[in-house]
């Protein structure tokens, strides 16, 4: 039996957190929803998965934030996808110059995201 893909998927939105999760799940893979910039730090404590899809804007620790945790405290090159309703340039360099693989703009197309996806957890 093939293993699962374990995906973080950070959102606060509920309605795009299901919608998505769903789409993730159906597409198979493992997700681990989080809500907050807190709960995301304690899936990241307990278990990494194998890739991270986070919205920039979420209480008590951004997506920002998330990306220097990443990269800067865990010392991780996991992928990272942004997505964001802030997706104006200056956020998008930010977010690639902090370490973000790729970016996508909301509103983000469920179809559009399992193909970004599947391309990064393809270059590992």
């Amino acid at each position: 039996m093939i293993e699962k893909k374990k995906l973080l998927l950070a959102e606060d939105d509920d309605l795009l957190a299901s919608l998505l999760h769903f789409r993730l799940e159906k597409g198979g893979y493992e997700v681990q929803l989080s809500k907050d910039g807190r709960e995301v730090k304690e899936h990241l404590d307990q278990q990494m998965p194998d890739i991270i899809v986070s919205d920039i804007m979420m209480p008590y620790f951004s997506g920002m934030e998330l990306v220097d945790y990443v990269r800067n405290e865990l010392k991780s090159s996991i992928p990272i996808i942004i997505i964001s309703s802030a997706g104006n340039e200056e956020n998008v360099l930010i977010a690639f110059e902090m370490g973000a693989n790729d970016f996508i703009s909301k509103p983000v197309s469920p179809s559009e995201l399992m193909v970004r996806v599947a391309r990064e957890l393809n270059k590992v």
